[in-house]
This record gives C-alpha cells, structure tokens and sequence, in this order.
C-alpha cells in the first residue's frame, strides 16, 4: 500500500516536489500522506495533523500550564492584596464623627429674648 503526496509550496513559498509514501529510507509503516497545504509528510496514522512527536506536543503542554499557574499565582496574590487594604482601610477608620471645631447649641429663650431688644 502506498499514497502520493502532491507537490506543494511550503512556508517560504519554495516548491517542494510530490513523492510517494513510504518514502525510501524512511518508516515503512508510513504508508499514508499526512500534513497541511504548506507542509506533508508521510504518516502512519491517516489521522494525524502534525509533523511533530507527541514529546514536542507534551513540552508545549508543560510550558503552557506553567504559565497559567504563574499567572494564576500572581492573580490571587493581588486579590488577597486588595482584601487585606480594604480590611485595613476599614478597621483603621475612626468609629465617631470628626471633631470640625464647631460646637452648635440651642440658644434659650431668655438669652434670645435680651438679645432682640
């Protein structure tokens, strides 16, 4: 069992020539033609859409969970930052009213009285 890759132009718009799977010199289990418009190989999964050994894909995998746990590490120590400066904020505030300096009291009517004459 054998399959034709057709030629195509790959990523830097070189044309590369059709050839046949397996390839010789290569897997001879490849039998199938596998990859995208700009890049094919010759596969043993007819399935398969990437090039690349499951190890590059794991790696890629490892790095990207790597970053969302930082990111998910700083993200919360903000939040608890946050939290504990709006506790502070808070607790720190005085319970009473501020003194304005301004004592206002009700006048009497005997001090009213004298002091409209």
């Amino acid at each position: 069992m054998s399959a034709e890759c057709s030629s195509y132009l790959n990523a830097d718009k070189v044309l590369v020539s059709g050839f046949s799977c397996p390839r010789t010199g290569g897997d001879a289990s490849a039998v199938y033609c596998c990859g995208f418009q700009d890049v094919k190989y010759c596969c043993d999964d007819p399935h398969s859409f990437f090039p690349y050994e499951h190890s590059y894909m794991w790696w890629l995998s490892v790095g990207a969970l790597v970053g969302l746990s930082i990111a998910a590490v700083v993200l919360f120590a903000f939040i608890i930052t946050v939290c504990v400066l709006c506790y502070l904020f808070i607790s720190t505030k005085p319970r009473s009213k501020l003194d304005t300096g301004l004592s206002l009291q009700m006048a009497d009517s005997e001090t009213r009285g004298s002091s409209i004459c």
